[in-house]
């Protein structure tokens, strides 16, 4: 069971909502640890002086930010605190803006909103209205020490918070260094193969139909030599070094795609016949 990670208000005008934060997103990694590769003994770090090598304990170590090269200014913790944003538990709503008016790269981690005890009327008022009007709420958090911008919208019965990028830290992709210059204008067949490609394999978004594949390989891989199996290496697949233009590989995709479904059309029609066939013989039967 989910527990929350995080709790305080929506100020929202004039009024409070209390709320609880859980987190959205449970990702699946897989964590290694160091071992001995002659033993397979545990390695662990420690904190060590750069200048005598002695290793340092714990409450010994304070806060330090590098203002020149090998010069520090210490912080304390008490100063950290002095400066903490007020208002630590209230997530405070600044504007309303429309959902697309966001750019994705401004997005980072994932939560859910929930309403505390006794807020559920003034929590389903808020959640009513956003969807009514199509509204996303922009607002400020602090958590963990930090503030963060947040981007607050409605997803089914419940409020989803978005902590997000401040704009100084996206890089505008002007700043690219490979931007091609000179990009002439696209070859009007070439746009018109590019567009049928797109339409065939386009469908409806269904996240569930995508799985992490690396991620349960590895997971197989570890199974298997925990039981004693070898594990082979499979080869990499060679480039034959054929450069296919443009317009032959959009042809080849979408043939490609036809053949495809063309394929899973023929199963499903024997499927049904077979199906109807046994209806038929259990017919007759009785």
């Amino acid at each position: 069971m989910p527990r929350p990670m995080w709790s305080g208000s929506i100020s929202f005008g004039l009024v409070n909502i209390p709320v609880k934060l859980y987190n959205a997103v449970k990702k699946k990694t897989i964590h290694f640890n160091q071992l001995r590769k002659s033993d397979g003994c545990r390695i662990r770090l420690k904190k060590v002086c750069s200048a005598d090598g002695a290793e340092v304990p714990a409450e010994s170590i304070v806060k330090g930010y590098e203002v020149s090269p090998d010069q520090y200014v210490v912080v304390t913790s008490e100063e950290l605190e002095a400066i903490q944003p007020k208002n630590a538990r209230t997530i405070s709503i600044e504007d309303f803006v429309k959902l697309e008016q966001i750019d994705p790269l401004y997005y980072d981690s994932c939560y859910y909103l929930t309403p505390d005890k006794g807020a559920g009327k003034a929590y389903s008022l808020l959640l009513a209205a956003m969807q009514k009007t199509g509204k996303v709420a922009i607002a400020r958090i602090v958590m963990r020490n930090k503030e963060y911008l947040t981007a607050i919208r409605p997803t089914g019965n419940v409020l989803a918070l978005s902590t997000m990028h401040f704009a100084d830290e996206v890089v505008a992709a002007e700043q690219l260094e490979d931007l091609p210059s000179d990009v002439p204008e696209p070859d009007k067949k070439e746009l018109a193969m590019a567009e049928q490609l797109i339409e065939s394999l386009s469908t409806e978004f269904e996240p569930g139909k995508y799985h992490d594949q690396y991620y349960q390989e590895m997971l197989e891989m570890i199974e298997k030599k925990a039981e004693g199996q070898t594990i082979v290496r499979q080869p990499e697949a060679k480039d034959d070094g054929k450069i296919i233009d443009l317009m032959a590989a959009l042809e080849a995709s979408i043939s490609a795609i036809k053949t495809k479904n063309s394929g899973k059309g023929e199963k499903s029609a024997k499927t049904e016949k077979s199906t109807a066939a046994g209806r038929r013989k259990k017919a007759s039967a009785q």
